[in-house]
């Protein structure tokens, strides 16, 4: 069975922020700690960590909701791509970010750390100092 995995985190910024962010290959690299090359444009394609990630957009609806292609260096390459969507809501006080991860391979749940340690700790500390 496929691992999913999934996440929800408010930062004290706008939707907006955060979604630009992710598309944008400065502030992406920023907010993570690693290079990252990103687009802002439908079937986009991007890379993070290094070129560590790789992937495409699926899916913008801008402020709302990114979905995109999502592998690893690791994924073995029979492997299809997993999905990743992220959807931002305003609330009170910022952004609140649902990060789902799903159709990761059977068995690979380190993923699960490597969202908190690689993503989520780092997002908090860049957007917190804005």
């Amino acid at each position: 069975m496929k691992e999913r995995f999934q996440f929800e985190e408010i930062f004290p910024v706008s939707p907006q922020v955060v979604y630009e962010s992710w598309l944008d290959s400065e502030a992406h690299s920023a907010m993570t700690g690693g290079k990252a090359e990103c687009s802002n444009e439908n079937r986009g394609e991007f890379s993070a960590w290094d070129g560590y990630i790789r992937g495409a957009n699926k899916s913008l609806r801008p402020y709302k909701e990114i979905v995109q292609s999502w592998r690893t260096s690791e994924f073995k390459d029979d492997d299809p791509d997993s999905e990743l969507i992220l959807r931002f809501y305003e609330v009170v006080g910022g952004c609140r970010m649902v990060l789902i991860h799903r159709n990761v391979p059977e068995g690979e749940t380190h993923y699960r750390q490597g969202w908190i340690d690689h993503y989520l700790k780092p997002m908090r500390a860049y957007f917190n100092k804005e």
